[in-house]
C-alpha cells in the first residue's frame, strides 16, 4: 500500500485530484472482497495500461508471498476500480507467462523498482489484468 487508508480517503474525496499522481507514477483504487471476511477491501495501487485494460503488479515489495489483495481476487475476480473520478466494475485475471513478458516493461516504466522486487524472490511476480466489465 502507498499511504493506506489516508491515500484512499484523499483519492476518493478529491476524485483522484490528490492521490492519482504519486511519486512520478499513477495509482488507481482497487476494491476486492475479503476472502475470509467478505468485506470490501480498498487500496491504492500503481497501474499501467494495455489498450483498454488496466495493469497492476502483485509484488508486495518482492516478498515470497503475494499480497492479500491478490489472494482476495484469486478467490473472487470481480472487483471495482477507481481511476481519477471514474469508478467501474472489472474482472481480474493473471497475465499468462508470454503476456507477462510483453507487459513487464510497461510496468517497470511506471515503477522501475519492480525489477528489484523480482530479484528478491523466487516466485514470479504476477501482473494482473483488470478488464472492464461490459
Amino acid at each position: 500500500m502507498l499511504f493506506g487508508k489516508e491515500h484512499v480517503e484523499r483519492y476518493r474525496a478529491t476524485g483522484g485530484e490528490e492521490g492519482h499522481d504519486w511519486r512520478g507514477t499513477q495509482t488507481l483504487l482497487l476494491t476486492t472482497k475479503g476472502r475470509r471476511s467478505g468485506q470490501p477491501r480498498e487500496l491504492p495501487l500503481i497501474y499501467g495500461r494495455n489498450g483498454d485494460d488496466y495493469l497492476i503488479v502483485a509484488s508486495k515489495g518482492g516478498a515470497d508471498e503475494p499480497p492479500a489483495w491478490f489472494l482476495n481476487l484469486e478467490a473472487d475476480p470481480d472487483v471495482e476500480v477507481q481511476v481519477r473520478d471514474e469508478r467501474f466494475k472489472a474482472r481480474a485475471r493473471v497475465a499468462d507467462s508470454q503476456e507477462r513478458r510483453q507487459l513487464w516493461p510497461t510496468m517497470t516504466a511506471e515503477w522501475p523498482d519492480y525489477d528489484e522486487y523480482q530479484k528478491k524472490t523466487d516466485r514470479q511476480i504476477p501482473i494482473v489484468v483488470l478488464e472492464r466489465a461490459s
